[in-house]
C-alpha cells in the first residue's frame, strides 16, 4: 500500500543549524537608529562577516554619540554661513544695481550736464519815483548781487549758525545733520527741524520746484553734490544769500535789507543780520514788517546760536537782544503797488518783452503819494460808516499829465482791483464841463441866460436836487451850481455827437452813448481818463496824455530801453474858450457845490459830480499846478448813504491838494488872470451867486458863503449845496 510506503520512508526534520547567526544579522545596529542631533538618517555599517558558522564575530568599534552630534551641527553652522553669504551677496548687487538705477533716473530729468551753470537770475523790475526813490519791486529776483567780500562777517556767519553748522566740513550734504532733524521730528511727532545743507538750498533754489517729493529729494542731493564739485564754499556762500527768498517779494539780502530796513546789505547791523537769517525758516510767517513780534524773537534764537557756535561773544548777544531792529515802512505802503501793477501793464507796449533787469523811472512823487494814501484811507476810516462808502480812489496829474499819485482802492492786501484805472463809473455831473465847453464853442458865452425849469424829453423829466428851480440863470451860474435842466437844454441844443466828439477831444477814451442823458454824465468813464480830459483846462488848451513812465534802463545805466520823448501837445480848445470855462468852473468853488474845496493862496476850479441814487461820488479840481480826481462809492454799485461830489470827495481833494501845494509860489489857472471882458465876467457871476446861493449850515471858517436870496431854497443840512441830480431810474445825474 503506498500508505505504507510512505510510513517506511520516514519523515525528515527540519536543520537550524546556523540560527543564532541569522538572527544576529537581524538585530538593529545603532547606527541604524534617528539621530536626535541630525536631521537626517545615519548611514548604515555594512554587514559583518561571521567568524564562523553558528557564531557572533567581533564587532568594528565606533565614534561616540556626542562626538557624532557636534560634527554634524559644525556642518550645519557652515551651510548658513554660506547661505548667508549668499544672499547678502545677492541683495547687496541688487540694491547696487536699484542705487545706479535711481541716480541714473534722477540724473535724466535733470539738464544736460553741460547745461548745468549757474542759471542766469529772472529779471529785476524796479520801480523808482521821480526823485529817485525806490518805490516797489517786482520780479522773482529783487536785489542786485552783493560780493560776500562786502559783506560784514557776522552776516553770512549768521546764516551759517542757524541753517548749517557743518557747512564747511561736509561735501554736500550732512548725515549728522538729517539724523539730528530725524531724531528731533520723531521726538517731537512732526517736522520741527531739516535736515537740508545750505548747499541743498542752493540747488533748490537754483534749479528745481517747491515740491516735496522723493524724487525732487534726490534731485537737490544729486545737484548739491554736483556744486560742492563745481564751485568753492565762499562762492556757494555768495550764491545763496544773493538768492535766498526773504518774503514779501524780496529774494537775496540786499533786496532783504532794501524792503525791511531801508539800506544796504553792507550796513547791516548785527541784530539786523540775526533777523534776515531767522527768516529764511518761514518767510512769509515772519517777515517783519508782518509779524515784528515773531520776527524779533527768531532773531533772538538766531543770536543765541551764533553765540553757541563761537561767532559772536555772549556780551554781542545779550546787546543785539537788547537793541531789536524793526522794519521801516515803506513810502506809499500798500496803495503803491497799484502804481506797480499799472507800470506792469503798460511796459509791454512800451520795451516788449523784459529779458533782463531794468530800473523803471516814473512821474511818482513819493510825498504826494503818502499824502493821497492818507487822504483816501483816513477819510474813509473816519466817515465810510456814516455814508455807507467802501470804496475810493484819486489820481493826481501835471497839467502835462504826468501822474503824481494814485490810489486805486483803500487797502491792496484786500483788493487789488485798481479802480483809479480800471473801474468805469458814471461820472455824473463831473461831465458837464464837456457840455459846457461845446455851447461856448458854438457862441454862447459865460453869461449867456437859459432857463432853469422842468423838461419833459419823451416822458422823461429831468429834476434838479431839491426839485426846485430858478428861473433865468446865466451858464456860470447853472455850472456852478449844477442845475440838470439846464445841463440837459444845452445837450439837446448843441446835440449829443457833437458833446461827445468835445469829450474825446479832450481825453475820454471810453464809449460814450449819444443820447439826451449824456449830458448829466450816464456812460462810464475812469477816474484816470476823466482827470486826463480836465487837463486841458489847466495847460491853456493842450491835450495831456496821461503817463507814468519817464524813462526804461538797464540796472547798471549803460542801455536806455525807452525814454519818453518832449511832444509837441496838439491844441484841443483855444485860449478864449479855455479862459471862458476857467471863470466859470472857478465859481464851483466860490459860490457853488465844492465851496468847502479851498487851497490858501491859490486859484482852483473844478466840478463835483453825483450819479444816480448816490452811488457815484466824485470831485475833480486843478490848479495851475495839478489836476486831481477823487470818486468814492462801491465795488458792487450799491447807493451810498447820500454821499455826494460837494461833500466827503471835496474833503478828500483838499486835505491832499493842500498838502501837495505847500511851500509852491502860487500860480493862476489860465484865463483868470486876465483884465476886460474876463474880470466883468468874473464880477456879473459872484453877483449872480451871492443873488442865488443860501448860505452853507455848518460851513467850515474857510468857505467862502454867499448872502441869501429871500425866496431861495435853503441848503441841505450838510451843506452840500444845490447839485441836481437825475430821479428817473434809467438815468445818471446830479451833483
Amino acid at each position: 500500500m503506498a500508505w505504507g510506503r510512505k510510513k517506511r520512508g520516514g519523515r525528515k526534520e527540519p536543520v537550524f543549524s546556523g540560527f543564532a547567526a541569522s538572527l544576529a544579522e537581524l538585530r538593529l545596529n545603532p547606527l541604524d537608529r534617528v539621530s536626535v542631533a541630525d536631521d537626517k538618517p545615519a548611514k548604515r555599517s555594512a554587514p559583518r562577516k561571521a567568524a564562523s558558522s553558528g557564531s557572533d564575530g567581533p564587532r568594528e568599534r565606533k565614534p561616540p554619540p556626542e562626538r557624532r552630534s557636534r560634527k554634524g551641527r559644525g556642518k550645519k553652522r557652515r551651510l548658513n554661513l554660506y547661505r548667508l553669504f549668499y544672499w547678502g551677496a545677492v541683495l547687496g548687487l541688487w540694491g547696487a544695481i536699484a542705487v545706479v538705477g535711481a541716480v541714473v533716473y534722477v540724473g535724466a530729468h535733470l539738464p544736460p550736464i553741460q547745461s548745468l551753470e549757474i542759471p542766469k537770475r529772472p529779471p529785476t523790475i524796479q520801480i523808482v519815483g521821480v526823485d529817485g526813490t525806490v518805490l516797489a519791486t517786482r520780479g522773482e529776483m529783487a536785489g542786485s548781487n552783493v560780493a560776500l567780500k562786502d559783506l560784514p562777517p557776522y552776516l553770512p556767519k549768521a546764516f551759517i549758525a542757524i541753517e548749517d553748522r557743518r557747512f564747511y566740513s561736509h561735501y554736500g550734504i550732512d548725515p549728522l545733520g538729517i539724523l539730528r532733524a530725524a531724531i528731533a521730528n520723531i521726538l517731537h511727532r512732526g517736522v520741527s527741524q531739516g535736515g537740508s545743507t545750505l548747499t541743498q538750498q542752493l540747488a533748490k533754489n537754483l534749479f528745481l520746484t517747491q515740491e516735496r517729493t522723493l524724487e525732487r529729494k534726490l534731485q537737490e542731493v544729486e545737484l548739491a553734490l554736483w556744486l560742492e564739485r563745481k564751485h568753492t564754499k565762499a562762492q556757494i556762500l555768495e550764491l545763496y544769500l544773493n538768492r535766498v527768498y526773504f518774503g514779501s517779494g524780496a529774494y537775496g539780502v540786499e533786496a532783504a535789507a532794501q524792503k525791511y530796513f531801508g539800506k544796504s546789505a553792507k550796513n547791516v547791523t548785527l541784530a539786523e543780520a540775526a533777523m534776515l537769517a531767522g527768516l529764511v525758516k518761514s518767510p512769509s510767517r515772519l517777515a517783519p514788517n508782518r509779524n515784528p513780534e515773531g520776527a524779533e524773537a527768531r532773531a533772538k534764537v538766531v543770536l543765541a546760536a551764533m553765540a553757541d557756535a563761537h561767532f559772536i561773544t555772549e556780551q554781542q548777544a545779550r546787546a543785539a537782544s537788547d537793541h531789536p531792529s524793526y522794519a521801516v515802512k515803506p513810502t506809499g505802503a500798500g496803495t503803491i503797488n497799484y502804481v506797480a501793477d499799472w507800470i506792469g501793464e503798460v511796459l509791454d507796449d512800451l520795451v516788449g518783452q523784459i529779458d533782463q533787469s531794468v530800473v523803471v523811472e516814473t512821474t511818482i512823487d513819493p510825498k504826494l503819494q503818502s499824502a493821497a494814501e492818507a487822504a483816501v484811507i483816513d477819510e474813509l476810516a473816519a466817515k465810510s460808516v456814516k455814508f455807507k462808502v467802501s470804496q475810493g480812489a484819486l489820481v493826481a496829474m501835471t497839467p502835462t499829465g504826468a501822474v503824481r499819485a494814485l490810489v486805486g482802492g483803500r487797502n491792496y492786501a484786500d483788493s487789488q482791483f485798481n479802480r483809479a484805472v480800471t473801474a468805469k463809473r458814471q461820472p455824473g455831473s463831473a461831465f458837464k464841463p464837456f457840455v459846457y465847453l461845446t455851447a461856448i464853442e458854438s457862441g454862447l458865452t459865460p453869461e449867456t441866460i437859459r432857463q432853469d425849469a422842468p423838461l419833459d424829453i419823451k416822458g422823461w423829466r429831468p429834476e434838479n436836487y431839491g426839485h426846485e428851480y430858478f428861473g433865468a440863470v446865466t451858464l456860470t451860474q447853472a455850472l456852478a451850481m449844477s442845475l440838470n435842466t439846464v445841463a440837459v437844454r444845452l445837450g439837446l441844443e448843441v446835440g449829443a455827437a457833437n458833446v461827445i466828439r468835445t469829450a474825446h477831444r479832450l481825453g475820454i477814451t471810453s464809449k460814450l452813448e449819444p443820447n439826451a442823458s449824456i449830458a448829466l454824465g450816464t456812460s462810464e468813464v475812469s477816474p484816470l481818463e476823466l482827470v486826463g480830459a480836465y487837463a486841458p483846462f489847466a495847460n491853456g488848451g493842450y491835450a495831456a496824455n496821461p503817463h507814468i513812465v519817464n524813462r526804461i534802463r538797464t540796472v547798471e545805466g549803460n542801455k536806455i530801453l525807452y525814454a519818453r520823448s518832449a511832444e509837441t501837445p496838439n491844441r484841443v480848445m483855444d485860449p478864449r474858450s479855455v479862459a471862458m470855462m476857467n471863470t466859470m468852473m472857478e465859481q464851483t468853488l466860490i459860490s457853488g457845490t465844492a465851496r468847502k474845496a479851498e487851497i490858501p493862496g491859490w486859484t482852483a476850479a473844478g466840478k463835483t459830480g453825483t450819479s444816480q441814487d448816490f452811488r457815484d461820488a466824485w470831485f475833480v479840481g486843478y490848479t495851475a499846478k495839478l489836476v486831481t480826481g477823487v470818486w468814492l462809492g462801491n465795488d458792487d454799485n450799491s447807493p451810498t448813504r447820500k454821499a455826494t461830489g460837494g461833500g466827503l470827495p471835496v474833503e478828500v481833494w483838499t486835505r491832499f491838494m493842500r498838502i501837495a501845494h505847500q511851500g509852491i509860489r502860487p500860480e493862476p489857472i489860465p484865463g483868470t488872470q486876465s483884465g476886460g471882458f474876463l474880470s466883468s465876467v468874473a464880477s456879473n457871476v459872484a453877483q449872480i451867486g451871492q443873488q442865488v446861493t443860501a448860505p452853507t449850515t455848518g460851513s467850515p471858517a474857510n468857505s467862502r458863503p454867499a448872502p441869501a436870496r429871500p425866496h431861495a431854497r435853503p441848503e441841505p443840512a450838510s451843506g452840500l449845496g444845490l447839485d441836481g441830480w437825475l430821479m428817473d431810474r434809467l438815468f445818471g445825474g446830479g451833483r
